[in-house]
């Protein structure tokens, strides 16, 4: 009997339930076993993000740590590409990473991706309601995630992501954003997002901080757009 892959102790039983907006609205993207396969290459993933995925990537695990990257991370949902396997190549020696998805399968995606690493631990969970205590992170990323979840589902992971944090850690997102009036593919984006992704324009039409709770506002933000505002990166500090 071959051995089981890497970190699949760290998947639970019974599983938690898909819920009901991911399994309708991405099941062809994220929740299909033939999802994993199609979406699950370099070129692709860049060709999604019209070739910024490399510029958008190393943009997040810079703020995270340009060197060398310390203290306990969280990442809230696993990601096609190879963001995961930089960011474990960029841990400390004492640092930790814990990644945190609702899928089985995309867990099991991702532990095929990098060796064991005693660092690491893929949790099975959801990223709405967070099984750890508050202030157990120094720094957690969410790399576009927030344009996929609904209003409600994105206020509560903002409100969770901010929990967790410690006071003085950061919050990384990079995600959507409005682009600019005279972008050329501002029209295309549109359609894709009313028929593949109807939570994106959320992004567009509002501000990230517009989904935090009142009470969980930051220290200090810093934001950065790229490719004509079609993309942003935030870093909060609690």
């Amino acid at each position: 009997m071959s051995p089981p892959p890497p970190f699949e102790s760290a998947l639970p039983a019974p599983p938690l339930a898909i819920p009901k907006y991911l399994d309708q609205t991405y099941w062809w993207a994220y929740v299909h076993p033939k999802a994993v396969q199609v979406f699950e290459r370099e070129w692709l993933v860049n060709a999604i993000l019209f070739g910024n995925y490399s510029r958008l990537r190393d943009a997040a695990l810079d703020d995270l740590g340009a060197a060398q990257i310390q203290g306990k991370v969280l990442q809230l949902a696993c990601v096609y590409g190879n963001l995961t396997p930089k960011l474990r190549q960029r841990l400390a020696p004492d640092a930790s990473l814990d990644i945190v998805d609702i899928l089985p399968i995309q867990l099991r995606n991702l532990s095929q991706k990098m060796p064991p690493d005693e660092r690491v631990a893929l949790l099975h969970g959801d990223s709405s309601s967070l099984a750890c205590p508050g202030a157990h992170y120094d720094q957690v990323l969410l790399f576009f995630l927030l344009h996929e979840q609904p209003e409600h589902v994105r206020r509560a992971t903002l409100a969770e992501a901010m929990r967790v944090c410690r006071p003085g850690g950061r919050i990384v997102i990079v995600d959507y954003h409005r682009p600019r009036a005279w972008h050329p593919l501002r029209l295309l984006m549109t359609g894709v997002f009313r028929r593949l992704e109807p939570y994106a324009m959320d992004l567009w039409n509002h501000e990230v901080l517009d989904f935090l709770p009142a009470g969980m506002k930051p220290a200090s933000v810093a934001k950065r757009t790229w490719f004509g505002g079609l993309y942003q990166k935030l870093v909060l500090v609690k």
